[in-house]
């Protein structure tokens, strides 16, 4: 073997939450993981920087600590609003934490000295150029490094996934199914201080606003949008600018709310349903799965769920690595990716909207049962999967109790 070339047993393309929960259980297991990205931590990455339950739930069972944030802020309760006007309160269950903010600075920064402290060798600033496989395994070339070979790889770079289009499996023109902007704001002290907002704006729908708490007055605001063709980028800052003049954000945020930085816009893909979860000894993982969430644009548990699948497929068996893989990742996620569809048509209708607001306001049970339900405690079609069905549904303890 030349000097500049090296052999491990997984090689991970991509630093974020599914690359580095992978790295961690592989790297705990006792496998020789490199995990490679191009950025260099910690970084931002634009996202609303919401967790759900499932992250919470995921991140716990890895060990996270929300210490390991220092701009954590827990959830206690969330706030729709519907197309009519209409606000309901959503308190979060008491018994642990089902919703919480972390920015993705710090959140990715945190997961990925975890990979490091487990024993993974994480190389950053370190562009991927090139990938090959055979029977065997994947080779792939990395700037600053070489060759490094690896018996399998998981592609956790992004919806734009170098590693797909390497091996020629880009999709061209793809843009995703979402469109979000995001951008900091301080000052913040109106409600929005503390509360989590949801605003179902009669010309976003089905998509929403958001306003996300963080410490020190501090929240991350924005609004994610359905890719139908008929907005342009042009058309989206300008309803970016009018967003922020909206009476009832702006009596939420305070007189004293300040954008920080500039803003941030990215697309969403959310297409599990038909994307390519593996090719030959390539596993693709998060973005790179198009496994976010089709109803709500939340993609960190998605992300960190898909990580772990991966890794323990190839704990499994070696030959039948991409099969487990592709049939744990549709067990887990397809049938509430349908779901979504079918209720992301529905909401699409104002009307509809507006009842739905409504229905979920009516009892203290419908309101603290729906926070679970929407911050993914449950998985969203268990209604429809028996096999998913279990004793404490709707009643089980959240996270960090």
């Amino acid at each position: 073997m030349s000097e500049n070339e090296s052999t491990v047993d997984v090689l991970i393309v991509g630093g974020g939450p599914a690359g580095a929960t992978a790295a961690i259980v592989l790297a705990r297991a006792g496998r020789a993981v490199m995990v490679v990205d191009k950025a260099v931590f910690p970084r931002d990455k634009c996202c609303g920087d919401g967790l759900t339950t499932l992250a919470l739930r995921e991140l716990e069972a890895l060990g996270f600590e929300p210490a390991m944030v220092p701009s954590w802020q827990t959830v206690e309760e969330a706030w729709l609003r519907s197309p009519s006007g209409r606000e309901v309160c959503l308190p979060m269950p008491p018994d642990g934490i089902f919703g919480a903010t972390a920015p993705r600075r710090e959140l990715d920064d945190a997961l990925l000295r975890m990979a490091r402290e487990a024993g993974a060798d994480v190389r950053e600033g370190c562009a991927v150029t090139g990938v090959t496989q055979n029977s065997d395994g994947v080779e792939v070339a990395i700037e600053g490094i070489g060759n490094v070979r690896a018996r399998f790889a998981i592609a956790a770079d992004g919806m734009w996934s170098p590693t797909r289009k390497a091996l020629g499996l880009a999709e061209p023109g793809y843009l995703g199914e979402w469109h979000a902007f995001r951008q900091y704001a301080t000052g913040i002290t109106g409600p929005a201080a503390h509360r989590l907002y949801v605003w179902f704006e009669p010309d976003f729908l089905p998509g929403y606003a958001w306003s996300f708490p963080l410490p020190d007055g501090r929240v991350n605001l924005g609004f994610g949008v359905l890719r139908d063709g008929a907005r342009t980028g042009k058309s989206m800052n300008a309803e970016w600018a009018s967003l922020l003049e909206r009476p009832h954000i702006r009596e939420a945020l305070g007189p004293d709310a300040q954008l920080q930085d500039r803003v941030t816009a990215w697309p969403i893909p959310a297409a599990i349903d038909r994307a390519t979860l593996s090719a030959g000894r390539v596993l693709f993982v998060g973005d790179a799965a198009r496994a976010t969430d089709v109803m709500t644009g939340e993609g960190i548990g998605q992300a960190i769920v898909t990580g772990r699948l991966a890794a323990e497929a190839i704990l499994g068996s070696a030959a039948t690595v991409a099969s487990m893989y592709e049939k744990s990742v549709r067990a887990h996620l397809l049938a509430d990716h349908r779901l979504s569809k079918v209720l992301n048509g529905w909401l699409a209708r104002a009307w509809i909207a507006r009842g739905a607001v409504r229905v979920v306001g009516l009892t203290g049970w419908t309101r603290r049962n729906f926070a679970r339900w929407m911050f993914e405690d449950e998985p969203r079609a268990i209604v429809f999967t028996p096999r998913r069905w279990h004793r404490k549904f709707l009643k089980q303890p959240g996270p960090y109790r």
